[in-house]
Parts: C-alpha cells; structure tokens; sequence
C-alpha cells in the first residue's frame, strides 16, 4: 500500500472518485460488508460484486496494492489487529520495541496518532456533530464498554453541565431497552466502542435507530460494527506500545466538542454553571482556601 497507516477501507475510498463504473461496483460490494466481503476467492469477490476477475486485479493495482494477494493479505492483518488480545498486542510491539525510554517510545506513537486522527478526520464532520449536540431539543444519551465506559461518563459529565436533557447509560447492558424507551426521534445516542468491539453496541444501535435517534459513534481506524449504523462516526488512532490501547486521541476529540457546544451556547450555560456553583456552595463539596 501507498500508506501503510491507512486502512484498506480508506484507500478505497480515498480512490473511489477515480474508479471505473465496473470498479465503483466491486468497491460498493466490498464495503458492503467490510472487511469479511474481501476475504473469499477472488472468484468469489467477483462473483459477488458481478464484475469480472480482471475487474478486481486492475481495482486492487489502481488502489496501489501489488496484487489481489497483498490486497488481501492487508484485510488479514486487519482482522488479526481487530481481534487482538492485551497479550498478543503487548508482545508484538516487545518483539520491535526500539530502546529509547518509554516516555519517548509513548510521545512518539501518541503524537503520530493524532496527527493521523486529524488528517483524517473531517472538519465538517466534526462541526455538525458539535451543532447536533448543541440543539436543546434533542436528548443526549452516552454508552461505553468495559473501558471506554470512563470516557462515555467523562463527555456526559460535562455535557451535563453545560446543557439538560443528558443521560449516561448504565453498564449493565440488560437495563439498555428502558432507556432505549426514553429515546425520542432526533435525540442522539453517543456510542464508544474501540477494538474487540462489544456485541451489544450493534443491538442497542439498531434499537435506537428505529425510535428515531441519531447515532455518533466513537471507533478506531478499524471501524466498530456500530459505526455502519451512525450518522456520524470519529475513526481514532488507538494503537500503543502497551498491551493496552490508547485513549489520548479520543479525549482530545472528546474535549474539543465540549469546547465547540459550549462555545456555541455560552449564554445558556453561563446560567447553569451560575446555578451549579451555588449549589456547590450550599452542598459544601469543595474545600475553600483560607
């Protein structure tokens, strides 16, 4: 591949302006069910696409790969990275671990995570997320997983603060149909769902979709199955010299939509945080200086 960074999904779309009506097709098929549509024959793939053989070795060429094998061979080691376990992540990157301290080895990958988060990432994607969090009228409703709950709590704390209406779901996914019957059409449900990507997420997705909510789902570059039933999906950079991956770059996304509806709306949270403040007051739950 031209950018071995990149996902394969990405190349195709980033080429899909200059494919052939032929090669649109292959390329919609493959999509449609990403990434298991690629990992046949590639008899099959054409099969299924109803385009030829040759069709699919001049797609997977022009996208940049070598040949239908190393096209292939990329989806693989997707499927593989989407899998990993904390141990089998922890011991690939100790088996290329360079021998600079750990700090640097961190700053490194953090740092080449966000800038490729933001050469990604969608400017106007970003902005009508922020504005469809800033309609009052909507309700907003939070879900994580067994890690990314702590940032799900995180963004409705203080979107809490900042607007009414907000509600954490709990992480007992069993309760998750009662709160789906809250759910009104407009409102919006915020999903964050990182690699091992949990089974419930596409359950409570499509529950929510059919009372009309709208869905923003936080992934990684390899997308969450969930993400195929968002409006809006933020593909971030996770990847670590942990067994553990990284949530820097989603935090970061995360506090810059807090910035953008608060921003948005000032007035109106400038009251509310007046309020809170006098409830803090009355509650004495911050020690004061002196």
């Amino acid at each position: 591949m031209t950018v071995a960074s990149k996902t394969v999904s990405d190349v195709i779309h980033s080429h899909f302006g200059m494919l052939t009506r032929a090669e649109k097709q292959l390329a919609e098929s493959l999509l449609d069910n990403y990434p298991v549509s690629g990992l046949g024959s590639i008899t099959t793939i054409a099969e299924n696409a109803g385009v030829s053989t040759p069709t699919v070795v001049r797609m997977v060429q022009k996208l940049g790969f070598k040949g239908y094998p190393d096209f292939q061979a990329h989806l693989h080691l997707e499927v593989e990275a989407t899998i990993s376990n904390p141990i089998a992540k922890h011991d690939r990157w100790a088996q290329n671990a360079p021998g600079t301290h750990i700090l640097n080895r961190f700053a490194d990958a953090i740092m080449g995570n966000l800038r490729q988060t933001l050469t990604d990432l969608d400017t106007a994607t970003f902005d009508s997320v922020a504005s469809l969090l800033s309609d009052r009228k909507r309700g907003l409703y939070f879900v994580g997983g067994r890690i990314t709950g702590a940032l799900a709590e995180y963004f409705f704390t203080h979107m809490q603060v900042i607007r009414p209406a907000t509600t954490l779901l709990s992480s007992n996914s069993s309760s998750w149909p009662q709160y789906v019957l809250n759910m009104n059409a407009g409102d919006i449900l915020i999903i964050f769902d990182i690699r091992r990507y949990e089974q419930e997420m596409v359950s409570l997705a499509t529950a929510a979709r059919k009372r009309g909510a709208e869905i923003v789902v936080f992934t990684d570059q390899w997308g969450s199955p969930a993400a195929k039933l968002a409006r809006h999906a933020f593909r971030v950079r996770i990847e670590a010299p942990s067994a553990w991956d990284s949530s820097v770059v989603t935090l970061f996304i995360v506090e810059a939509l807090i910035e953008a509806v608060q921003n948005s709306t000032w007035d109106e949270t400038k009251e509310r945080m007046k309020t809170l403040e006098g409830l803090f007051e009355q509650t004495k739950l911050f020690r004061k200086p002196g």
